[in-house]
């Protein structure tokens, strides 16, 4: 299939006071604020087509793909062939997340395998800015991500210049892992150094997010969230969708 890329659109959240890039799509934002992105790492690997059409047949554009090494998590995922072979089956937006060690020797192997956005971790490299400047260079997005035990004044030197900041909400490596309620402090303080300074980052959180904790990431001002075993476990991943949308509306 042929990628309809659009990135550095800019669109204007009716909860924000300003207008923020991220990669757009028409259905994105046609029906709801809140961004969804389902985890493929909680699909049937065994079944990979039938749980992209899945996600695509949910209403949102976005998946979201872990990619882990063993050593900065522990655990052990995919690689670049699995994103590129994934690649042949839809149009969804590649939201790859390298929860890997030194991610800059593998940011052009990714961004080639067809990847949309690509964020790194800062607690897993020297080099983060370089990092940073060299995905933006291969005409991607990038995004920072931080574990629950870094402040956000960690990553306050990059956030000129990222496209999004992922906040993880449980500690990486593994799904079905209980929300850390504490994280939503971090939400707050990016939603205010983001008004204050005028940047235009989107605030994505990734880990333990269904119904029931929806409501409290809204709240402290969220943009998108990444959600697993809620998706896949779902009977019905549209309606799920559908009601994590009206729930985070309602408690905006």
């Amino acid at each position: 299939m042929e990628k309809q890329r659009a990135q550095g659109f800019r669109f204007s959240f009716c909860f924000l006071p300003f207008s923020l890039p991220f990669v757009y799509n028409s259905k994105s934002m046609e029906n709801r604020s809140l961004l969804v992105a389902p985890s493929i790492l909680s699909a049937d690997f065994s079944a990979i087509s039938e749980e992209l059409k899945k996600i695509e047949d949910s209403g949102t554009d976005y998946v979201h793909v872990d990619v882990m090494d063993g050593s900065f998590v522990p655990n052990i995922t995919f690689g670049p062939k699995f994103i590129k072979d994934m690649r042949k089956h839809t149009d969804l937006i590649f939201d790859v997340h390298l929860m890997i060690e030194e991610p800059g020797r593998y940011i052009k192997a990714f961004a080639d395998a067809g990847s949309d956005i690509i964020t790194i971790h800062q607690e897993a490299t020297r080099h983060a800015h370089k990092d940073i400047s060299e995905i933006k260079e291969l005409g991607l997005q990038a995004g920072i991500a931080i574990n629950p035990g870094t402040p956000v004044s960690a990553i306050s030197a990059l956030l000129p210049f990222v496209d999004y900041v992922l906040i993880m909400s449980v500690n990486p490596g593994f799904g079905g892992q209980k929300f850390i309620k504490e994280s939503t402090n971090k939400i707050s303080e990016l939603c205010e150094i983001r008004d204050t300074e005028g940047y235009e980052f989107l605030i994505n959180i990734d880990g333990g997010i269904s119904e029931k904790t929806i409501s409290d990431v809204a709240k402290a001002g969220i943009d998108m969230v990444v959600t697993g075993s809620a998706f896949f476990n779902a009977e019905n991943p549209k309606e799920f969708v559908e009601t994590l949308s009206e729930l985070a509306e309602a408690a905006r």
